[in-house]
């Protein structure tokens, strides 16, 4: 019997709305019918754990989230395979990841395994809003957030955890893969040593926000942020983290030090490199390597990862000393490489050999 047992939908999507739904997803714009929920109190723990029909929450006006932010989130996907099954990447990562975001936002961790059992439970009571073909999913969103009211800056007394799912498609949509630009925004900060860096909350995201604008001001699409001390040293982008190919056969990106977010793609993407000849390096990387990089060849390569873009190249990165371009702007061939073993094995076109997938349904 299911942790989150199923109190179906009283009124489902009729089945051809749905279809055309399914058909054209667009990314983390319509939702399925039902969501995962739960309910913490102070020396109670964890209850009410269900699935039930998809609905807006009704919050009082002095919810603590609203005022003091005290959320943490995950984000991962839900992929048909050709015999009809639907399994996870990783999600033991997440829910690990989601954990530790709690605990740094002072936030109840979930029982061990209700994550897992809450997303297995939603997808199996949602499996028609899988969908099929290209590289669509189902994106799966579980939260928690502070729900007791009153004004006080303390500790939640009461916490909601939800899990919504999204049919959705590529996440930069268009044909085919396309690289992105990048801005440097060095004058705004994404996060400090000792800080909620290595967290997924909210914070983070909304804090990213100015510089976003300012990148698109800049005629770029997405935004990259440098380290808090120093200034000098690259750490990830607004959502995703960021791998450069080098010449002599590496592949380089930021170290963990608190500040980045550790992403669960960019974790397989270090285990891939010895499968396309090359030789994982985390370290440190200078803004200005990346750039004398792209100039003179060293560099070969650069691409960003995340669950919701996968793996996606970056043809140029520009600051306020100017813009430079990597391989020709076109995608690399091992960025491509890279992207392709990733997704076969998501969708089940390749053997799962790191035994990274998790059947749903």
């Amino acid at each position: 019997m299911s942790r989150f047992p199923l109190f179906p939908h009283p009124h489902p999507t009729p089945a051809d709305e749905r279809a055309a739904i399914v058909a054209d997803p667009g990314f983390g714009t319509r939702f399925t019918d039902h969501m995962a929920l739960a309910t913490w109190t102070a020396g109670t723990g964890w209850a009410d754990r269900r699935v039930t029909a998809y609905a807006p929450f009704t919050l009082d006006p002095a919810t603590a989230v609203l005022h003091y932010a005290q959320e943490a989130f995950e984000g991962l996907k839900a992929f048909a395979h050709p015999d009809g099954s639907v399994w996870a990447f990783r999600p033991e990562r997440n829910e690990a990841r989601l954990a530790d975001s709690c605990a740094r936002m002072g936030l109840p961790r979930l029982d061990e395994g209700d994550m897992l059992a809450s997303i297995t439970a939603l997808v199996n009571a949602d499996r028609a809003w899988v969908p099929t073909g290209g590289e669509a999913s189902l994106y799966l969103r579980p939260f928690l957030f502070a729900s007791n009211t009153g004004m006080s800056v303390q500790a939640a007394t009461e916490v909601t955890y939800c899990c919504i799912a999204s049919p959705s498609g590529p996440y930069f949509g268009g044909d085919g893969v396309q690289p992105v630009d990048i801005w440097f925004a060095t004058d705004y900060i994404r996060a400090a040593p000792g800080g909620t860096g290595a967290a997924k909350c909210g914070g983070n995201y909304a804090g990213s926000m100015a510089a976003q604008l300012e990148a698109e001001r800049h005629g770029c699409s997405q935004v990259g942020f440098v380290d808090a001390v120093e200034r000098r040293y690259v750490e990830e982008l607004g959502g995703m983290n960021l791998f450069a190919v080098t010449s002599d056969g590496q592949l380089i990106t930021p170290n963990l030090t608190g500040t980045i977010l550790p992403g669960v793609t960019r974790s397989a993407i270090l285990e891939l490199a010895g499968d396309v000849g090359l030789t994982a390096v985390e370290r440190p990387i200078e803004l200005r390597e990346l750039r004398s990089g792209a100039d003179d060849g060293t560099i070969t390569e650069l691409f960003a990862c995340g669950t919701a873009a996968v793996i996606t190249p970056i043809g140029r990165i520009a600051d306020l000393d100017g813009e430079h371009v990597i391989a020709g702007g076109r995608p690399g061939e091992i960025t491509l490489t890279l992207r392709g073993i990733l997704t076969d094995i998501q969708y089940g076109r390749r053997p799962d050999a790191h035994g990274w997938l998790t059947r749903l349904v």
